[in-house]
């Protein structure tokens, strides 16, 4: 469990491509403090178990199904990355409940630069437009953010300068992907009417 807090801007360090799978080294030393060996660590906004790890960083497997329904796949040594480690249950809340299970990805398509904030929009895939409400939550590359705004087929968050400058969302362009992850209650919410409607029609 996450709260799309990021604690770190890692970097990769190096991608060890396998036939189905891919070992990524990612340089945080702070999250690599006091990590172990099973650790869950999010790495824009997917959840990763430690393998390996030394003072300065850590070691990650990546399977097939993360690689192709994330972004994951496109990253390349140099990347700069999010980083959170998992919550501890005297940690303050600060976002909101983050699974580290990716949803869907999607693409910048503007930014609007104020005095000293941006908003972002970005595309909003069909399957998930449902889960988005405005000034509900949100998860962009691991990051918990408040939907500003929905289009047809788009939602826009504000960023506040320390988002600009301690997440890798200050660094995106118009076309960068991202990975999204909805607020996990309303997928909840949608099961439980949708299996108490159908338990009704049966009765």
């Amino acid at each position: 469990m996450f709260t799309g807090i990021v604690e770190e801007l890692g970097t990769v360090g190096s991608i060890a491509h396998g036939a189905e799978s891919a070992v990524l080294r990612i340089e945080g030393p702070l999250v690599a403090s006091d990590t172990v060996h099973g650790a869950s660590i999010s790495v824009n906004g997917v959840c990763l178990t430690v393998i390996s790890h030394d003072a300065a960083g850590f070691s990650v497997d990546v399977m097939a199904e993360t690689l192709s329904r994330s972004s994951l796949g496109s990253l390349r040594a140099g990347d700069r990355v999010n980083l959170e480690r998992a919550m501890a249950v005297s940690s303050r809340f600060g976002g909101h409940i983050v699974q580290g299970h990716v949803d869907g990805t999607s693409t910048v398509t503007d930014r609007v630069r104020g005095d000293r904030w941006e908003v972002v929009t970005f595309t909003l895939p069909d399957a998930l437009a449902r889960y988005v409400v405005e000034k509900g939550s949100i998860t962009v590359d691991g990051v918990s953010l408040t939907v500003s705004a929905l289009g047809p087929a788009t939602f826009s968050v504000s960023l506040i300068p320390t988002t600009l400058e301690l997440t890798t969302l200050g660094r995106k362009g118009v076309g960068d992907h991202v990975n999204l992850e909805v607020d996990v209650l309303a997928k909840y919410v949608e099961r439980l009417l949708g299996y108490a409607a159908a338990t009704t029609e049966e009765s």
